[in-house]
Protein backbone atom coordinates (compact mmCIF):
# COMPACT_ATOMS: atom_id res chain seq x y z
CA UNK A 1 0.00 0.00 0.00
CA UNK A 2 1.01 3.65 -0.31
CA UNK A 3 2.14 5.75 2.65
CA UNK A 4 3.52 9.24 3.19
CA UNK A 5 6.73 8.58 5.13
CA UNK A 6 8.13 11.38 7.27
CA UNK A 7 11.88 12.05 7.29
CA UNK A 8 11.82 15.79 8.09
CA UNK A 9 9.24 18.56 7.71
CA UNK A 10 10.65 19.25 4.26
CA UNK A 11 11.17 15.61 3.30
CA UNK A 12 7.98 13.53 3.21
CA UNK A 13 8.12 10.69 0.67
CA UNK A 14 5.43 8.57 -0.95
CA UNK A 15 6.57 4.98 -0.44
CA UNK A 16 5.24 1.45 -0.72
CA UNK A 17 4.92 -0.21 2.68
CA UNK A 18 3.37 -3.58 3.64
CA UNK A 19 -0.36 -3.56 4.16
CA UNK A 20 -0.89 -4.49 7.83
CA UNK A 21 -2.19 -7.93 8.74
CA UNK A 22 -4.58 -8.10 11.66
CA UNK A 23 -4.86 -10.59 14.50
CA UNK A 24 -7.53 -11.61 17.00
CA UNK A 25 -9.48 -8.68 18.43
CA UNK A 26 -8.08 -6.28 15.84
CA UNK A 27 -9.58 -4.44 12.87
CA UNK A 28 -8.19 -2.93 9.69
CA UNK A 29 -9.43 0.56 8.84
CA UNK A 30 -9.40 2.07 5.36
CA UNK A 31 -8.58 5.75 5.86
CA UNK A 32 -10.58 8.42 4.05
CA UNK A 33 -9.53 11.48 6.07
CA UNK A 34 -6.45 12.11 8.20
CA UNK A 35 -5.84 15.50 9.77
CA UNK A 36 -2.38 17.04 9.93
CA UNK A 37 -1.77 18.08 13.53
CA UNK A 38 0.58 20.79 14.73
CA UNK A 39 2.41 18.11 16.71
CA UNK A 40 3.15 16.29 13.45
CA UNK A 41 5.46 19.16 12.45
CA UNK A 42 7.25 19.52 15.81
CA UNK A 43 10.48 18.45 14.14
CA UNK A 44 12.51 18.36 17.35
CA UNK A 45 10.09 15.69 18.57
CA UNK A 46 9.34 13.74 15.40
CA UNK A 47 12.76 13.52 13.78
CA UNK A 48 14.05 11.23 16.54
CA UNK A 49 11.73 8.47 15.26
CA UNK A 50 12.13 9.11 11.53
CA UNK A 51 11.53 7.57 9.09
CA UNK A 52 7.99 7.13 10.33
CA UNK A 53 4.39 7.24 9.12
CA UNK A 54 2.68 9.93 11.17
CA UNK A 55 -1.00 10.89 11.43
CA UNK A 56 -3.35 10.24 14.35
CA UNK A 57 -6.54 12.18 13.49
CA UNK A 58 -8.25 9.58 11.33
CA UNK A 59 -11.65 8.53 10.04
CA UNK A 60 -12.58 5.79 7.60
CA UNK A 61 -14.34 2.46 7.19
CA UNK A 62 -13.76 -0.96 8.68
CA UNK A 63 -12.11 -3.07 6.00
CA UNK A 64 -11.45 -6.29 7.94
CA UNK A 65 -12.32 -7.64 11.38
CA UNK A 66 -10.32 -10.10 13.44
CA UNK A 67 -11.54 -13.10 15.40
CA UNK A 68 -13.57 -12.12 18.44
CA UNK A 69 -14.60 -8.67 17.22
CA UNK A 70 -18.36 -8.36 17.66
CA UNK A 71 -19.09 -4.64 18.01
CA UNK A 72 -17.97 -3.70 14.51
CA UNK A 73 -18.63 -4.98 11.01
CA UNK A 74 -17.01 -4.50 7.64
CA UNK A 75 -18.20 -1.21 6.18
CA UNK A 76 -18.79 0.58 9.49
CA UNK A 77 -17.80 4.25 9.35
CA UNK A 78 -15.49 4.98 12.30
CA UNK A 79 -12.97 7.24 13.94
CA UNK A 80 -10.21 5.84 16.14
CA UNK A 81 -8.46 7.17 19.24
CA UNK A 82 -4.77 6.36 19.02
CA UNK A 83 -3.98 6.93 22.72
CA UNK A 84 -5.81 4.49 25.00
CA UNK A 85 -5.62 4.38 28.83
CA UNK A 86 -5.53 1.13 30.75
CA UNK A 87 -8.37 2.27 33.07
CA UNK A 88 -6.85 0.29 35.95
CA UNK A 89 -3.64 2.06 37.06
CA UNK A 90 -3.61 4.56 39.92
CA UNK A 91 -3.49 7.45 37.45
CA UNK A 92 -6.57 6.28 35.56
CA UNK A 93 -8.46 5.53 38.77
CA UNK A 94 -7.78 9.12 39.85
CA UNK A 95 -9.03 10.46 36.51
CA UNK A 96 -5.55 11.38 35.27
CA UNK A 97 -5.80 9.31 32.08
CA UNK A 98 -3.31 11.44 30.15
CA UNK A 99 -0.38 10.30 32.32
CA UNK A 100 -1.24 6.60 32.13
CA UNK A 101 1.76 4.59 30.90
CA UNK A 102 -0.48 2.59 28.58
CA UNK A 103 -1.96 5.71 27.01
CA UNK A 104 1.52 7.03 26.29
CA UNK A 105 2.54 3.88 24.43
CA UNK A 106 -0.59 2.82 22.52
CA UNK A 107 -1.14 3.79 18.91
CA UNK A 108 -2.23 2.25 15.62
CA UNK A 109 0.02 0.93 12.86
CA UNK A 110 1.66 2.30 10.81
CA UNK A 111 0.04 5.75 11.12
CA UNK A 112 -2.72 7.87 9.65
CA UNK A 113 -0.97 9.05 6.48
CA UNK A 114 -1.40 5.82 4.58
CA UNK A 115 -4.18 3.77 2.98
CA UNK A 116 -4.89 1.26 5.77
CA UNK A 117 -4.13 1.05 9.49
CA UNK A 118 -4.18 -1.86 11.91
CA UNK A 119 -6.09 -1.08 15.09
CA UNK A 120 -4.82 -3.09 18.09
CA UNK A 121 -7.27 -4.96 20.29
CA UNK A 122 -7.04 -2.49 23.19
CA UNK A 123 -7.98 0.37 20.84
CA UNK A 124 -10.84 -1.69 19.38
CA UNK A 125 -12.06 -2.39 22.91
CA UNK A 126 -12.35 1.25 24.03
CA UNK A 127 -11.17 3.64 21.34
CA UNK A 128 -13.12 3.01 18.13
CA UNK A 129 -16.30 5.03 17.62
CA UNK A 130 -18.93 4.74 14.91
CA UNK A 131 -19.69 7.93 13.01
CA UNK A 132 -23.29 9.09 12.59
CA UNK A 133 -24.53 8.74 9.02
CA UNK A 134 -24.79 12.53 8.82
CA UNK A 135 -21.14 13.08 9.80
CA UNK A 136 -18.48 13.31 7.10
CA UNK A 137 -15.12 11.59 7.42
CA UNK A 138 -13.48 15.01 7.67
CA UNK A 139 -15.72 15.94 10.60
CA UNK A 140 -14.94 12.61 12.23
CA UNK A 141 -11.22 13.26 11.97
CA UNK A 142 -11.68 16.36 14.16
CA UNK A 143 -12.83 14.30 17.14
CA UNK A 144 -9.27 13.85 18.43
CA UNK A 145 -8.11 17.49 18.28
CA UNK A 146 -11.43 18.76 19.66
CA UNK A 147 -11.21 16.11 22.38
CA UNK A 148 -7.80 17.46 23.38
CA UNK A 149 -9.20 20.98 23.61
CA UNK A 150 -12.20 19.78 25.60
CA UNK A 151 -9.96 17.99 28.08
CA UNK A 152 -7.96 21.16 28.66
CA UNK A 153 -11.11 23.18 29.31
CA UNK A 154 -12.42 20.57 31.73
CA UNK A 155 -9.12 20.37 33.61
CA UNK A 156 -9.17 24.15 34.00
CA UNK A 157 -12.66 24.01 35.51
CA UNK A 158 -14.12 26.26 32.84
CA UNK A 159 -17.61 27.58 33.64
CA UNK A 160 -20.17 29.32 31.44
CA UNK A 161 -19.85 33.09 31.57
CA UNK A 162 -16.10 33.15 32.17
CA UNK A 163 -13.98 35.43 30.00
CA UNK A 164 -11.40 33.71 27.82
CA UNK A 165 -8.14 34.82 26.20
CA UNK A 166 -6.69 32.58 23.49
CA UNK A 167 -3.03 33.30 22.68
CA UNK A 168 -2.24 31.91 19.23
CA UNK A 169 -4.98 31.41 16.65
CA UNK A 170 -3.77 28.37 14.81
CA UNK A 171 -5.90 25.24 14.61
CA UNK A 172 -5.94 24.58 18.37
CA UNK A 173 -6.61 28.25 19.11
CA UNK A 174 -9.58 28.35 16.74
CA UNK A 175 -10.95 25.14 18.27
CA UNK A 176 -10.66 26.72 21.72
CA UNK A 177 -12.60 29.76 20.50
CA UNK A 178 -15.33 27.59 18.99
CA UNK A 179 -15.58 25.35 22.05
CA UNK A 180 -15.66 28.33 24.43
CA UNK A 181 -18.58 29.73 22.44
CA UNK A 182 -20.39 26.39 22.52
CA UNK A 183 -19.90 26.12 26.29
CA UNK A 184 -21.28 29.60 26.96
CA UNK A 185 -18.16 31.70 27.52
CA UNK A 186 -18.32 35.38 28.30
CA UNK A 187 -16.16 37.73 26.23
CA UNK A 188 -13.54 35.91 24.15
CA UNK A 189 -10.31 37.63 23.12
CA UNK A 190 -7.84 36.07 20.68
CA UNK A 191 -4.39 37.03 19.42
CA UNK A 192 -1.92 36.15 16.71
CA UNK A 193 0.77 37.87 14.65
CA UNK A 194 -0.34 36.39 11.32
CA UNK A 195 -3.04 38.45 9.52
CA UNK A 196 -4.57 35.29 8.07
CA UNK A 197 -5.03 33.77 11.52
CA UNK A 198 -6.25 37.04 12.97
CA UNK A 199 -9.02 37.00 10.39
CA UNK A 200 -9.71 33.33 11.15
CA UNK A 201 -10.18 34.15 14.84
CA UNK A 202 -12.70 36.84 13.92
CA UNK A 203 -14.64 34.41 11.74
CA UNK A 204 -14.58 31.80 14.52
CA UNK A 205 -16.49 34.19 16.78
CA UNK A 206 -13.96 35.88 19.06
CA UNK A 207 -15.31 39.17 20.41
CA UNK A 208 -11.96 40.94 20.29
CA UNK A 209 -9.03 39.93 18.08
CA UNK A 210 -5.66 41.62 18.50
CA UNK A 211 -2.23 41.54 16.97
CA UNK A 212 -0.11 39.77 19.59
CA UNK A 213 2.49 42.53 19.34
CA UNK A 214 0.03 45.06 20.76
CA UNK A 215 -0.42 45.82 24.46
CA UNK A 216 -2.96 43.05 25.04
CA UNK A 217 -3.61 43.93 28.67
CA UNK A 218 -4.37 47.57 27.86
CA UNK A 219 -6.70 46.58 25.03
CA UNK A 220 -8.60 44.09 27.19
CA UNK A 221 -9.05 46.46 30.12
CA UNK A 222 -9.93 49.55 28.05
CA UNK A 223 -13.67 48.89 28.26
CA UNK A 224 -14.41 47.52 31.75
CA UNK A 225 -11.04 46.75 33.33
CA UNK A 226 -11.66 43.04 33.01
CA UNK A 227 -8.90 40.52 32.41
CA UNK A 228 -9.36 36.87 31.43
CA UNK A 229 -10.72 34.26 33.82
CA UNK A 230 -9.14 31.65 31.57
CA UNK A 231 -6.05 32.14 29.41
CA UNK A 232 -5.21 29.45 26.85
CA UNK A 233 -1.62 29.37 25.65
CA UNK A 234 -1.63 27.94 22.14
CA UNK A 235 1.83 29.39 21.47
CA UNK A 236 4.97 28.42 23.34
CA UNK A 237 6.97 31.63 22.91
CA UNK A 238 8.26 33.57 25.92
CA UNK A 239 6.33 36.64 24.79
CA UNK A 240 3.07 34.67 24.76
CA UNK A 241 3.77 33.25 28.23
CA UNK A 242 4.44 36.75 29.58
CA UNK A 243 1.16 37.96 28.07
CA UNK A 244 -0.65 35.08 29.78
CA UNK A 245 0.68 36.09 33.19
CA UNK A 246 -0.07 39.77 32.50
CA UNK A 247 -3.65 39.14 31.39
CA UNK A 248 -5.04 36.50 33.73
CA UNK A 249 -7.64 37.67 36.23
CA UNK A 250 -7.21 37.15 39.97
CA UNK A 251 -8.47 33.67 40.79
CA UNK A 252 -8.11 32.71 37.12
CA UNK A 253 -6.32 29.89 35.32
CA UNK A 254 -3.76 29.50 32.54
CA UNK A 255 -3.78 26.42 30.31
CA UNK A 256 -0.35 25.56 28.89
CA UNK A 257 -1.67 23.89 25.74
CA UNK A 258 1.44 24.37 23.56
CA UNK A 259 4.66 22.83 24.89
CA UNK A 260 8.15 24.23 24.89
CA UNK A 261 11.00 22.04 23.74
CA UNK A 262 12.58 19.73 26.35
CA UNK A 263 15.01 21.58 28.57
CA UNK A 264 13.56 25.02 27.90
CA UNK A 265 12.42 27.02 30.93
CA UNK A 266 10.60 30.21 31.83
CA UNK A 267 10.88 32.31 35.03
CA UNK A 268 7.48 32.11 36.71
CA UNK A 269 6.30 35.13 38.75
CA UNK A 270 5.73 32.91 41.77
CA UNK A 271 4.71 35.67 44.18
CA UNK A 272 2.04 36.96 41.81
CA UNK A 273 0.72 33.44 41.23
CA UNK A 274 0.52 32.94 44.98
CA UNK A 275 -0.96 36.34 45.82
CA UNK A 276 -3.55 36.23 43.02
CA UNK A 277 -4.47 32.55 43.33
CA UNK A 278 -3.61 31.77 39.72
CA UNK A 279 -3.89 28.14 38.65
CA UNK A 280 -1.48 26.68 36.11
CA UNK A 281 -3.01 23.85 34.08
CA UNK A 282 -1.23 21.46 31.72
CA UNK A 283 -3.18 19.31 29.30
CA UNK A 284 -2.10 16.50 27.03
CA UNK A 285 -3.95 14.07 24.77
CA UNK A 286 -7.58 13.14 24.35
CA UNK A 287 -8.59 10.03 26.27
CA UNK A 288 -11.51 8.15 24.65
CA UNK A 289 -14.17 9.73 26.87
CA UNK A 290 -13.21 13.17 25.58
CA UNK A 291 -13.14 11.92 21.99
CA UNK A 292 -16.69 10.64 22.44
CA UNK A 293 -17.84 13.99 23.85
CA UNK A 294 -16.16 15.77 20.94
CA UNK A 295 -18.08 13.59 18.49
CA UNK A 296 -21.33 14.61 20.17
CA UNK A 297 -20.40 18.31 19.96
CA UNK A 298 -19.55 17.99 16.26
CA UNK A 299 -22.52 15.79 15.42
CA UNK A 300 -24.99 18.10 17.15
CA UNK A 301 -23.65 21.09 15.26
CA UNK A 302 -22.56 22.83 18.47
CA UNK A 303 -18.98 22.99 17.16
CA UNK A 304 -18.66 23.35 13.39
CA UNK A 305 -15.33 22.10 12.07
CA UNK A 306 -15.43 21.62 8.30
CA UNK A 307 -15.21 25.37 7.74
CA UNK A 308 -11.71 25.19 9.27
CA UNK A 309 -10.39 23.00 6.45
CA UNK A 310 -8.37 25.08 4.00
CA UNK A 311 -6.48 22.39 2.11
CA UNK A 312 -7.03 18.76 1.11
CA UNK A 313 -4.24 16.66 -0.41
CA UNK A 314 -3.88 13.10 -1.68
CA UNK A 315 -1.08 11.00 -0.20
CA UNK A 316 1.35 11.87 -2.97
CA UNK A 317 1.05 15.56 -2.05
CA UNK A 318 1.29 15.12 1.72
CA UNK A 319 4.67 16.86 1.71
CA UNK A 320 2.99 20.06 0.56
CA UNK A 321 0.66 19.78 3.53
CA UNK A 322 3.60 19.45 5.92
CA UNK A 323 5.19 22.54 4.38
CA UNK A 324 2.01 24.55 4.87
CA UNK A 325 1.53 23.54 8.50
CA UNK A 326 5.19 23.87 9.51
CA UNK A 327 5.37 27.28 7.86
CA UNK A 328 2.36 28.55 9.84
CA UNK A 329 1.28 30.58 6.83
CA UNK A 330 -2.04 31.06 5.08
CA UNK A 331 -3.64 27.78 6.03
CA UNK A 332 -5.68 26.39 8.86
CA UNK A 333 -6.58 22.70 8.83
CA UNK A 334 -4.87 20.44 6.29
CA UNK A 335 -6.52 17.09 5.56
CA UNK A 336 -4.80 14.18 3.82
CA UNK A 337 -7.22 11.99 1.85
CA UNK A 338 -5.47 8.66 1.09
CA UNK A 339 -8.22 7.32 -1.16
CA UNK A 340 -8.19 10.18 -3.69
Amino acid sequence: MKAAVYYTNSDVRLEDVPRPEIGPGEILVKIFASGLCGSDVMEWYRIKKAPIVLGHEIAGTVEEIGDGVTRFAVGDRVTVAHHIPCNTCRYCLAGNFSVCDTLRTTTFYPGGFCEYVRIPAINVDRGVFKLPDSMSFVEGSFSEPLGCVLRGMERAGFKAGQSVLVLGSGISGILHIKLALALGAGPITATDINPYRIEAAKKAGADLVLDAREDIKAAMTAKDGRLADLVVLCAGSDSAIKTAFDCVERGGAIIFFAPKEPGETYPFPLFDLWANNISIINSYASPPTDTLKALDLIGSGRVAVEDMVTHRFPLEEAGEGFSLVSGAGDSMKVIIEPQT
